[in-house]
């Protein structure tokens, strides 16, 4: 069945309970009354309370209810926290390397607002050995003690042993928290990028300024030069034609 409310000619009732455009009761009226009231202000009739006596309607744009609702979904739906339970394996005798390595992958999960099932794993002779196992699960759990905290003690499970870490952080918080953080890492490029900008920008502006001082030095110079000659010719000109004349 569609769950869109039934809107203008599809409610077929004799009587409605109108509400206007801006919320105000109008009281009941007939459904031709209503639906003339709504084609007048260019607007539509839509259900909104279908199993009322009489149905209740209102006045207003769907098109754009339509659209403010599914943004209002969409909104809805990226805040919507879901809990996820990830898992990591150990062995009993783990190497103190990748235990530390296995460390920080719970310190991830727990960070991101996740519980983290934690599952020591027994083979062989391992297995009359159980004490192994709550010896490490407590090391762990003491370890990210600032994260989370035992939500399910140690318990054992045919050959392997099981410990829920729960996280002390919401994962609605820690969504928040990592949407911020992305945007001040965002933030902190385009203000690099400017600055790296503003800079290239004046060094640009310097060579420039440098260029055309040293361009008009070089024009001054040359301009200087030949006023030089100009004044020297003239006067060995002027000075030929004298001792001609003498």
């Amino acid at each position: 069945m569609s769950t869109e409310p039934r809107i203008n000619d599809r409610i077929r009732v004799p009587e409605v309970r109108l509400v206007g455009p801006n919320g105000e009761q109008v009281g009941i009226v007939s459904i031709q009354d209503a639906l003339r009231l709504a084609q007048e202000q260019d607007l539509d009739l839509v259900e909104v309370a279908a199993t009322a006596r009489p149905p209740v309607v209102k006045v207003m744009d769907y098109g754009k209810y339509k659209y403010e609702s599914a943004l209002k979904a969409r909104e809805a739906r990226k805040n919507q926290a879901h809990t996820v339970i990830k898992e990591m394996k150990l062995r009993p005798k783990i190497d103190p390397h990748d235990y530390e390595t296995k460390k920080g992958h719970v310190v991830r999960f727990l960070k991101a607002g996740d519980k983290v099932k934690i599952t020591i794993m027994f083979r062989g002779r391992e297995q009359s050995r159980p004490e192994l196992g709550r010896r490490l699960l407590s090391k762990l759990a003491e370890d990210v003690a600032e994260l989370g905290f035992v939500e399910f003690a140690p318990k054992q499970d045919g050959r392997n042993m099981i410990m829920v870490l729960g996280p002390h952080k919401k994962k609605t918080e820690a969504m928040a928290e990592a949407r911020l953080a992305k945007e001040q890492r965002k933030a902190g490029t385009y203000g690099e990028a400017e600055h790296e900008e503003s800079a290239e920008g004046q060094t640009t502006e310097l060579a420039e300024s440098i260029e055309s001082v040293e361009q008009t030095e070089a024009v001054e110079q040359t301009e200087s030069v030949e006023q030089t000659e100009a004044v020297v010719g003239a006067a060995g000109g002027a000075d030929q034609a004298g001792e001609e004349q003498s």
